[in-house]
């Protein structure tokens, strides 16, 4: 059996537990504490100090782990711990947050810098009526247009299957081509 490790990475608030609680076949080990900033509170009442963990079998052969990480800039030293031997990860935007497209930026630009591995950018909660435009968040974050930047409600497990199997192409594409 294959398995794949991969990670979901992002900006406080950005979606990143959710995403993983909508697929995960296992009840997701969380490590989520209350808020204590009034700013923070705003948005809402927990954050994640440490990771999410989530599983979901794609067939008999393969298996995917899902490694949720802190957004919050005082847990970053977790970011690379997370990071060792993932094989791809996706960064969530809040796509009604442009305040936070910056930092959005900054972790992406993290992550490639840990391993050159596959990725995805997963504009989320593009169900909301004042969410952003895929090109819009593209022009703000600056991606190419080789970058796959897809739509996605976090709650909506349709949605986050395809984005999880969008990073599983590009995953396996690059395990074939340096075969």
């Amino acid at each position: 059996m294959q398995t794949v490790k991969m990670v979901v990475t992002g900006p406080f608030s950005a979606g990143k537990t959710q995403f993983i609680q909508s697929v995960s076949e296992i009840d997701v080990v969380a490590t989520e504490r209350k808020i204590s900033t009034a700013s923070e509170r705003s948005v809402k009442d927990a954050t994640t100090v440490a990771m999410d963990f989530g599983r979901i079998t794609v067939d008999e052969d393969l298996v995917l782990y899902l490694f949720g990480t802190p957004g919050q800039k005082r847990f970053d030293f977790m970011w690379e711990i997370l990071s060792e031997g993932m094989l791809g990860f996706i960064v969530m935007v809040d796509s009604t947050r442009p305040e936070t497209f910056r930092e959005a930026r900054s972790i992406l630009e993290t992550f490639r810098a840990y391993a050159p591995t596959p990725y995805v950018v997963a504009a989320n909660k593009q169900d909301m009526k004042d969410a952003w435009e895929l090109e819009d968040v593209r022009h703000a974050l600056r991606l190419d247009s080789k970058t796959k930047l897809l739509p996605c409600v976090a709650t909506n497990k349709t949605q986050v299957k395809k984005v999880l199997l969008e990073l599983l192409y590009s995953i396996l594409a690059e395990m074939d081509s340096s075969k």
